[in-house]
């Protein structure tokens, strides 16, 4: 899994940068604090994905900080390293106190100009469900990307609908729908040029942002 490594001139006042890059998520949440918990989550947000922070980036953004953040942080470690297990194909980044996840067209890939899933799209969503069912105290945006090729409108209309075949799919699989949002970003964030096939392919995928829901937060700051 990829570490996040926030801005060492943000963090010096809290923490040495080599203290920083040895430490994992749970870690960097207790020594953060709710303080600097603003300011390091926009750093870490700033920081994710290839050639920008892409949306789901954003949104998981912010922290909560403190002993809270860190307890919702080790539940985060667990899941993103199951998700890894589960799908190995799939790119799971660690980002502030959720989960970033990017099923590309090798994770989930759709019929041409349709939002239809195909089979081995449906078996690698498969693989997430349980991964899903086990935290249920997560709430998860996803976002769904095309290419630039075509009309602009088209791809609009095209993100959207992929990305809520995505969720029609997973709550078919019994997960709870009012865990789910879905958001069409057509071409925009792309995380590769669209000049050549490989980059394109690269720009057509899913991104899932993976938060605690608000039972999560509030149990893990009664645990303080």
């Amino acid at each position: 899994m990829k570490k996040i490594i926030a801005s060492c001139l943000v963090i010096a006042v809290l923490w040495s940068c080599d203290a920083v890059k040895n430490a994992n998520n749970t870690q960097k949440g207790a020594v953060i604090g709710a303080a600097a918990g603003a300011v390091i989550g926009g750093v870490l947000g700033n920081n994710v994905g290839k050639g920008g922070n892409g949306t789901a980036g954003a949104v998981l953004g912010g922290v909560i900080g403190g002993m809270a953040g860190a307890a919702i942080g080790n539940k985060m470690d667990k899941q993103a390293r199951e998700i890894e297990n589960a799908l190995p194909s799939a790119e799971v980044e660690r980002v502030g106190e959720g989960i970033k996840l990017v099923l590309g067209e090798n994770a989930v890939r759709f019929e041409t100009s349709k939002s239809t899933l195909t089979a081995q799209a449906r078996q690698n969503l498969d693989k997430l469900v349980p991964v899903f069912m086990e935290y249920p105290d997560t709430d998860i945006m996803i976002f769904g990307y095309t290419d630039s090729t075509g009309r602009l409108e088209f791809n609009q209309k095209l993100s959207e609908d992929r990305a809520a075949s995505v969720r029609a799919y997973l709550i078919s699989k019994g997960l709870t729908a009012s865990r789910f949002q879905t958001t069409g970003m057509g071409p925009q964030d792309p995380i590769a040029t669209n000049d050549t096939p490989e980059g394109r392919s690269k720009n057509r995928r899913v991104e899932f942002a993976i938060t605690a829901n608000q039972k999560m937060i509030d149990e893990s700051q009664g645990q303080n």
